[in-house]
C-alpha cells in the first residue's frame, strides 16, 4: 500500500501528446524530483474526455496510453496516475497504474466512484467544482463501501482540491477547505494547485488561466497544515501544449516550486 503520510506532489503534463513527449517529460521530470529528494507520482492523462470543444485534443488511444505508463514505471521506477472516465476503464487501468483518478466534475458518478474503489488500488478523488469540502465525506463514504465488499478494508483514498466555481468562468480557493475537508473525510488532502487556477471556458472554444498564481496558492496551501500532497501539471513549453497551455507550469519553475513546498512542510512536522 503506498503511503501518503509525508509530503509529495503528483505532476505531469496534461494529456499524452505522443508517446516520444510523454516518456520524455517523465524523464525530465524525474531528474527534476531526484534534485529535491521528493517523493512523486508521475500523471497524464491518455484521453481528456471533458474538452470544451469537439476539436479539442483528447490525447492517445487508452492501450497506447497503459503502454507508455507501464514503461515509465518499468524503467524509470516512478509510480503513475492517470484518470478514469467510465466504468469500464477502470479494471485495465488498475492493471497498470499505482494510482487512480477520477475527474471533479464526475464525483457525483457513483458506479465510477466504487468501481476505482473495488480495485484495491488508491484512489485520488477530486472533489467537484460544485461541493462544499464536507460534501466529499459523502464520495469516501460510497469509496469505503466499495473496498470493504471487495474485501480491501478501508482502501486507500486522496481527496483532492481544485477550486470552487464563483460566478462564471472563474474559481477560488478557500484555505479553510483544507481542513473542512479532512475532518469530513479522514483522507490525506491534495491541492491541485494549476487547475485552481483556470478559468473554465473563459476563452470560449477552451479554458483559460492565471498559471503565475499556482505558486503562490500551492504555498498558502501547504501552510494550512492540512495538505499532504500537491499537484500541479507541468510542460516542457506551456503555451505549444495540445490541452491545457493556460495553466500548466513549464517544468523550469518545478524545482523552485518543490523546494519551497518541501521547506513549509518541514516547518509543519511536528
Amino acid at each position: 500500500m503506498m503511503n501518503f503520510s509525508s509530503f509529495f506532489c503528483i505532476a505531469g503534463p496534461c494529456v499524452m501528446e505522443s508517446t516520444d513527449f510523454v516518456y520524455e517529460s517523465a524523464c525530465a521530470l524525474q531528474e527534476i524530483f531526484s534534485q529535491t529528494a521528493t517523493p512523486w507520482i508521475f500523471k497524464s492523462s491518455f484521453d481528456k474526455a471533458n474538452r470544451s470543444s469537439v476539436a479539442g485534443f483528447r490525447g492517445l488511444s487508452m492501450d497506447r496510453g497503459l503502454e507508455v505508463l507501464d514503461a515509465i514505471r518499468r524503467r524509470l521506477g516512478v509510480p503513475v496516475v492517470t484518470d478514469v472516465h467510465e466504468t469500464w476503464q477502470v479494471r485495465p487501468v488498475a492493471e497498470v497504474v499505482d494510482v487512480l483518478q477520477t475527474p471533479a466534475l464526475l464525483c457525483r458518478q457513483t458506479d465510477l466512484i466504487m468501481a476505482a474503489a473495488a480495485t484495491g488500488k488508491p484512489v485520488n478523488y477530486k472533489k467537484g467544482q460544485f461541493l462544499a469540502p464536507w460534501d466529499m465525506g459523502n464520495v469516501i463514504a460510497k469509496a469505503r463501501h466499495a473496498s470493504r465488499a471487495a474485501g480491501h478494508g478501508e482502501g486507500n483514498f486522496l481527496v483532492c482540491e481544485r477550486g470552487t466555481m464563483f460566478g462564471y468562468n472563474n474559481l477560488v480557493v478557500d484555505m479553510r477547505g483544507f481542513s473542512l475537508m479532512a475532518q469530513a473525510t479522514g483522507c490525506p488532502v491534495v491541492f491541485d494547485a494549476t487547475h485552481s487556477v483556470q478559468l473554465p471556458g473563459a476563452l470560449g472554444h477552451a479554458s483559460g488561466g492565471q498559471p503565475d498564481l499556482a505558486p503562490a496558492l500551492a504555498r498558502a496551501a501547504m501552510a494550512t497544515g492540512h495538505v499532504r500532497g500537491v499537484f500541479f501539471e507541468t510542460h516542457p513549453e506551456p503555451a505549444k501544449a495540445l490541452c491545457d497551455a493556460h495553466v500548466m507550469l513549464p517544468f523550469a519553475e518545478v524545482a523552485p516550486l518543490v523546494a519551497q513546498l518541501r521547506a513549509i512542510a518541514e516547518c509543519l512536522r511536528p
